[in-house]
Parts: C-alpha cells; sequence; structure tokens
C-alpha cells in the first residue's frame, strides 16, 4: 500500500534529574555536596532514506519517543544522556506543523537529518549550588521535559518526468513499457489508485526517472477523484509527458481532454501550467479517425509544445518518445547548470566590488 501522507508524534527524551549527595571521605566529616547533574534526554531525528518508498511504516507506528536521560549521581558523577531515536522517511517528504500549518523541513536528499525533537536538559546535582554562605546545600534541580511535536509528513516523489492526462490515457501501460515498473493495468478507468516510479535506462549508465500519475479529471486541483493528492506528485518533476487518448472507441474529444487537464494543473499551481510539456496522442493503433490526432496535433503547436504519436502495445513511436524525452531533460539540466554558475559569477563579482568600496 502506498501512504503519502501521515501524522506523527515526536516527543525528545526528558533530562535526567540531578542529585542531592555528599562526599563520605575519612578524615572529612563535613564533606562537602557531590551530586552530579542528570543527562541530557535524548532527540528524535528524521532522515531521508532511499530504501524507504511509502510512509505506511508511520501510520500504525504514529508515536516515537527518545529515550530519558539517566539521573545524577553521588560522586559527581553525571547521568548518562538518553539515546537519540530516528525516524526513517522516504526521500522527498515534507515535514509541516500540525498546530501552525507551517513548513518546517523539506527532505529532498538521500541521508539527509532533521532534528524533530530536542531532548530535555539535565538537572543540576546540589553541587552545582554551593555558595561562600551555603557549602552544603541539600536540594537540587530536575531535568527538563523534552520537546513535543504533532508532525505531519507529506511524500512528494522526486522524479524527473510526470505522465499526467484523464485516467485510462495509456500512462501506465506506457511506464510498463519504458522501465521496469509494473503498475496494474485493466480497460477501465482509475486503474492505477497510487502513483508508481520507473527507471528508464538509455544505455551508457544514463537513466531518467518517470512518475505515473493516478488519472486526473476535471475539478482534480479541488479535490476531484482524488486529484489534488496525486498533482503534489508532479510539482518536483522537470518535464510533463501529457498523454491523450485518440483512440476511436474512447469517445472522447482530445482537445477538451487537453485543454481540462492544463487548466487543472494551473489551478493547482501557476507554475505547473509553465512547465516543459510534450504531448503524447496515445493508442493511436485504435485510431479510425486521423482527424482526431490532427487536431490534437494543431492544438498542441498553438501552445508551442512537441507533439508525438505512440501505440504502447505495438511499441509505435514508443523509441522516438524516450529519445525526445531524454533530449528535453539534457537541455533543461545544461539550462540549470547554465544558471546557477550565472548566479555564482554574480555572487562572486558581488564580493569583489563590497571589498573595493570597503
Amino acid at each position: 500500500m502506498f501512504i503519502d501522507r501521515v501524522k506523527i508524534l515526536v516527543r525528545g527524551g526528558h533530562g535526567g534529574n540531578g542529585v542531592t549527595a555528599f562526599r563520605r571521605e575519612k578524615f572529612v566529616p563535613r564533606g562537602g555536596p557531590s551530586g552530579g547533574d542528570g543527562g541530557r534526554g535524548g532527540d528524535v531525528w528524521l532522515v531521508a532514506d532511499s530504501s524507504v518508498n511509502t510512509l505506511l511504516h508511520l501510520r500504525y507506528n504514529p508515536e516515537h519517543k527518545a529515550e530519558r536521560g539517566r539521573h545524577g549521581e553521588g560522586s559527581n558523577r553525571y547521568g548518562r544522556e538518553g539515546e537519540d531515536i530516528t525516524v526513517r522517511v522516504p526521500v522527498g517528504t515534507q515535514v509541516y506543523d500540525v498546530e501552525t500549518g507551517d513548513l518546517l523541513c523539506d527532505l529532498a536528499e538521500d541521508g539527509q537529518r532533521w532534528s524533530a525533537a530536542k531532548g530535555g536538559r539535565g538537572g543540576f546535582g546540589n553541587s552545582h549550588f554551593a555558595t561562600s554562605t551555603n557549602r552544603a546545600p541539600r536540594y537540587h534541580q530536575d531535568g527538563s521535559p523534552g520537546e513535543e511535536r504533532e508532525l505531519q509528513l507529506e511524500l512528494k516523489l522526486l522524479a524527473d518526468v510526470g505522465l499526467v492526462g484523464y485516467p485510462n490515457a495509456g500512462k501506465s501501460t506506457l511506464i510498463s513499457t519504458i522501465s521496469a515498473a509494473k503498475p496494474k493495468i485493466a480497460d477501465y478507468p482509475f486503474t492505477t489508485l497510487e502513483p508508481h516510479l520507473g527507471v528508464v535506462d538509455l544505455g551508457e549508465f544514463r537513466t531518467f526517472v518517470v512518475a505515473d500519475i493516478p488519472g486526473l479529471i476535471e475539478g482534480a486541483h479541488q479535490g476531484a477523484g482524488l486529484g489534488d493528492r496525486f498533482l503534489r506528485h508532479v510539482e518536483r518533476t522537470k518535464l510533463l509527458l501529457h498523454l491523450v487518448d485518440v483512440s476511436s472507441q474512447s469517445g472522447r474529444d482530445a482537445v477538451i481532454d487537453y485543454e481540462v487537464i492544463n487548466r487543472e494543473l494551473a489551478a493547482y499551481d501557476a507554475q505547473l501550467a509553465e512547465r516543459p510539456q510534450i504531448v503524447v496522442a496515445t493508442k493511436i493503433d485504435a485510431l479510425d479517425e486521423p482527424e482526431r490526432v490532427e487536431r490534437l496535433r494543431a492544438r498542441a503547436a498553438e501552445d508551442g509544445r512537441d507533439f508525438y504519436e505512440i501505440s504502447s502495445a505495438t511499441n509505435r513511436g514508443v523509441r522516438e518518445l524516450v529519445g525526445a524525452v531524454a533530449k528535453a531533460l539534457d537541455d533543461i539540466n545544461g539550462a540549470e547548470r547554465a544558471a546557477a554558475v550565472t548566479a555564482d559569477v554574480s555572487a562572486m563579482h558581488e564580493t569583489e566590488s563590497e571589498r573595493w568600496n570597503d
């Protein structure tokens, strides 16, 4: 089961108490205070782990509490610190504070760590309170409680390419054709009820990752068909493949379907409407009316988008499409690298200018 949203409760460990104790030494009948401090409570950490693919394990284990610090002891012995605990989450998990709704952390890289709840401070033993006027204090300090938070974790898949389109547009068939992903495929809408990732191997150690997003319908940005939950999985993609069923049996207007999905993308996030997009006419082997695909081709051209025709059943056009996707990603990655270099150079020039002005 794919779970991409869950609430958890995290608690740092309680700090250990200090202790009231006195030295008992031979020939020192009135030994001074020797109470040690309590140990610090353990922390709770969230760690992004590429081997974890879902938040399912947290649905049935929502509470995570670190170990309490040990109490101090006599002879100025400090209590042991509580053990930290680590909660592993998928790469791409965003962490929100349930109370405020604020985004606290975006765990977008494998191995990235975030302190979710800090342990409490250990209390002071009585040796800390000795003064010139009170050389034998008979009190100590208790440890403080650890932080406690209720968090909402939301997973946004990390993929290079997102497949979008109406239910039964052929997204699952395409991803199973070009990668090793094996989503459920059937001849009825909403077969895919959870996102799937597939890795496309281009050879020579080149790959890209494709996300098969469950079918969208009109009103998806408002939650229709669980669309608002599915749409967030395309937010991080660099390129969209917009699949449109042009088969005569579909009984649908391909141009209207194309326009509806793009309106839903824009309504959910205006930046998605500007994301590079390749329009793909699917099920071309079942096309009896060529004008259906030509109308869609013309509509895509109006938006300045590349257009391809494929049949995943016969593999017609699939190789050409994969090549076009690879080239588009190369162009996008190249532009991102160039922008990063330009930003670095600008920052360097600003630093140099500040030095000269000083």
